[in-house]
């Protein structure tokens, strides 16, 4: 939210910024069989729209399933929004998306 800066007898207003907010995360483990990925499709507002959750076999790493929980996040919110900022905990991932060259391996 931003506030204006006060004006000499006016009221304060509140303006919304406009944007979607997905935040996704992804599980692993190396012990067990499955990995699991969720994300929160949140509204202007922080008001919770939709969220999934789901459990496939288990990719190679943590950074496999981060990356996975991404694809299927943006896959499903292709349907609802075309303008749609992601979030994540996974710092692999961030700089895996802003320096793809460091990240040969993961090019296709």
């Amino acid at each position: 939210m931003v506030r204006p800066t006060q004006q000499d007898h006016s009221t304060e207003e509140l303006q919304v910024l406009s944007f979607n907010i997905c935040m996704i995360d992804g599980s692993w483990a190396s012990t067990t069989e499955f990995s699991g990925c969720g994300w929160v499709w949140k509204d202007n507002f922080e008001k919770i729209q939709l969220l999934g959750t789901r459990n496939y076999i288990r990719r190679e790493s943590a950074l496999h399933s981060e990356i996975e929980a991404l694809r299927w996040a943006m896959e499903n919110m292709l349907q609802h929004s075309t303008y749609q900022s992601f979030w994540t905990d996974c710092k692999e991932l961030i700089a895996m998306i802003k320096e793809s060259h460091a990240w040969p391996s993961f090019a296709i």
